[in-house]
């Protein structure tokens, strides 16, 4: 591992690079995707230290775990760890249970998924597979029992959940050790500090963060009117028209903090991420070498409790305007 990233665990059994990177947007919903770029910045991100990768069998309908599956073969997996995930169901999944569409927690389910997974990764273990959404009205109890048997059988390395109450973490935990939590995590969506932070710090749990940067919003650097068409972000409240105004101020207001201390936005972003507690492990998505750089970056910026506490005064919990998602995504977050 680079000695400018330091090492930090997730669990009891898995240990990564203290960044790591979200491969979502190399295959779809943040406008057009490039093969030869992704390959290049996911090289890049392994020359820099990064070890852990995250993808779902939901990221362009496996498509994306096909495209790690290729950067493992070149690069030789060595030092790398696998993060991906399954329960949202898509019409190209021809394992997926008959009549049901939206989110699957059935164990059979959750099984067929991983050795689907698998053999898109072209691997024969996975070092961290989440359950992407828990599904509503079937207990966490039953799929926790199943993904327990994969590990068992070395299919698996380590078991996440994904935007989950403490509640849920709790039963899933008195079934198997978990050893990442993953939600959204960022200066406007601050809403892990209200309950899953401290319970997964009572219980051994990492925290990984998923879009620390505000799904590239909070650098300033990105604007609605910007965005292809086809990108998911144009449905995301927080980058409506009527919120733009407003948000926008909430993003200056952090840019002019980040040129006070010298440093890049999308660093300082991460930095303060970093800062919150040492089992936080954010995973900035990007397909690009520029930015990935740039982000690895933040592991090299020292944040001063004073200045924790600053940009927490400066954007607090509720600050954003708009939800995260839209009406439907927010029905199948517990967090």
């Amino acid at each position: 591992m680079s000695s400018a990233l330091k090492a930090r665990a997730l669990g009891a059994k898995l240990s990564v690079a203290e960044i790591g990177l979200g491969c979502m947007g190399m295959s779809e919903f943040y406008g057009a995707t490039d093969e030869a770029q992704s390959m290049a910045t996911l090289h890049r991100a392994a020359e820099l230290g990064v070890t852990m990768f995250d993808t779902a069998d939901m990221y362009g309908s496996g498509t994306n775990e096909e495209l790690l599956g290729r950067f493992l073969k070149e690069h030789g997996g060595e030092r790398i760890s696998i993060a991906t995930k399954f329960a949202i169901v898509r019409d190209a999944f021809d394992y997926a249970p008959a009549d049901h569409v939206g989110i699957s927690n059935d164990p059979a389910y959750a099984r067929a998924s991983c050795e689907a997974s698998l053999k898109r990764l072209g691997v024969d273990h996975i070092d961290l597979f989440y359950v992407h959404r828990v599904e509503p009205g079937r207990p966490i109890e039953e799929v926790m029992g199943a993904l327990s048997d994969l590990v068992k059988e070395g299919k698996i390395g380590s078991i996440g959940l994904s935007e989950v109450s403490g509640e849920t973490l709790r039963r899933a935990q008195a079934v198997h050790p978990v050893a990442a939590v993953q939600s959204e995590y960022s200066l406007w969506t601050r809403d892990p500090e209200q309950g899953i932070l401290d319970v997964c710090e009572e219980l051994g749990v990492g925290f990984v963060a998923y879009s620390p940067l505000g799904r590239g919003f909070l650098t300033g650097a990105l604007k609605a009117s910007d965005l292809d068409k086809s990108d998911w972000r144009l449905t995301n409240p927080r980058f409506d028209a009527s919120a733009e105004n407003e948000n926008n101020r909430i993003a200056d207001a952090i840019g002019a903090f980040a040129e006070n201390k010298g440093v890049s936005t999308a660093q300082l972003l991460l930095a303060w991420v970093l800062a919150k507690r040492p089992f936080i492990v954010p995973i900035p998505g990007t397909k690009r070498t520029k930015y990935l750089e740039d982000n690895v970056g933040a592991a090299q910026v020292t944040l001063s409790a004073e200045e924790v506490e600053a940009l927490d005064a400066l954007v607090p919990l509720g600050s954003a305007i708009g939800d995260r998602y839209s009406a439907d995504g927010m029905t199948v977050l517990e967090g």
